[in-house]
């Protein structure tokens, strides 16, 4: 039943369908930002396993006093320096 699922002219339709949604002039802005999307989560997931390693480490060597932490960025796509921003720590606002 399911044999030929997946033909050639089926991608082609698809790829028609497509187009004709979104707009041609609209495909490559999508793609692009597809692109640093993709970028973004690669390198907090890096940054999160780089913190697991560096966590785990400093629990074998437990330091007698912990440095403050560094204010931390995310990094933009190659070449986009407008998206870099600081990350703020969350603050307590228990208090008034």
């Amino acid at each position: 039943m399911f044999r030929n699922a997946l033909e050639p002219w089926h991608i082609v339709l698809l790829i028609l369908v497509i187009v004709l949604v979104f707009g041609s002039k609209k495909l490559p802005d999508m793609a692009r930002s597809l692109g640093k999307s993709a970028r973004i989560l690669k390198s907090e997931a890096k940054a999160m396993k780089d913190e697991g390693k560096q966590s785990t480490a400093s629990a074998e060597a437990k330091p007698a006093e912990e440095p403050s932490p560094a204010q931390r960025t995310i990094q933009a796509a190659p070449g986009d320096v407008t998206s870099s921003r600081p990350v703020n720590e969350p603050t307590d606002t228990t208090q008034r």
